[in-house]
């Protein structure tokens, strides 16, 4: 059979089971608030599970979990895009997009792919939210920031940063304290505490190898400044996270 005589039956097929397709107003009103950083929209569409709802949900694939994937696939491409035209930067947008498509490729139920989306698109969400701070940020913060997270696995002090950002470490400081009410070495911590819990929930490092990974000046140093961020210890995090994410 050509596949121009498979069309023409699977139309017909498709009207006699009156089968049809969310609005698109839908899908764009999620990554619109995806890319505007309106993280209350998107916690609401994401407890709502209207991802995996299947009303409405196009048929990629005849295995439902195959199908998920798919559209997984989609819509991971579609933010992606959105949040750049929005202002995310380019490499970071489309380093997200290869990771958790990557995640999403290596969960095996539906369950876990709906879990990894909302992971996913919340990540975009609040990385937009600074994104739009941004705006309103000097050039010399925007500059402090960017190189904060090209550089997470290094150990960053302020002396970097004031020479990246060619002004004084004093002055520095208080530029970014004022603009950011956090100091710069808080900021720091909380962006490798960030990086910790992707990898607590991704990956197979042990914790020495992710303290040393992230320039903790020991274990015993991440952990605390783990549990003061977070709230448990990395390897409460892990043990719960771990097992649920895939």
């Amino acid at each position: 059979m050509s596949l121009r005589n498979e069309w023409y039956q699977d139309e017909l097929q498709r009207n006699e089971e009156s089968l049809s397709h969310r609005p698109l107003e839908e899908e764009y009103s999620f990554y619109q608030a995806v890319s505007s950083g309106d993280i209350d929209f998107v916690q609401k569409n994401c407890n709502e599970n209207s991802f995996t709802n299947p009303d409405g949900m196009g048929m990629l694939s005849t295995n439902p979990l195959t199908n998920i994937k798919y559209h997984f696939v989609v819509t991971v491409a579609m933010i992606t895009r959105r949040c750049v035209e929005a202002g995310m930067e380019l490499e970071q947008a489309f380093r997200l997009s290869d990771f958790y498509i990557l995640k999403m490729d290596a969960c095996s139920s539906i369950e876990a792919i709906s879990n990894l989306h909302k992971q996913m698109a919340l990540d975009y969400t609040t990385k937009m939210i600074l994104v739009k701070k941004g705006t309103i940020l000097s050039k010399p913060i925007v500059l402090c920031m960017d190189y904060i997270y090209s550089h997470i696995n290094h150990r960053i002090t302020v002396e970097d940063l004031a020479e990246h950002a060619e002004l004084s470490p004093g002055y520095l400081s208080r530029l970014f304290k004022k603009e950011l009410n956090i100091s710069i070495s808080d900021y720091i911590c909380e962006m490798k505490i960030e990086k910790a819990q992707h990898l607590l929930k991704y990956s197979n490092y042990s914790l020495i190898e992710i303290a040393n990974y992230l320039a903790f000046s020991s274990q015993s140093h991440f952990i605390q400044t783990f549990k003061k961020l977070v709230g448990v210890t990395p390897k409460k995090y892990r043990d719960y996270y771990y097992r649920t994410s895939w």
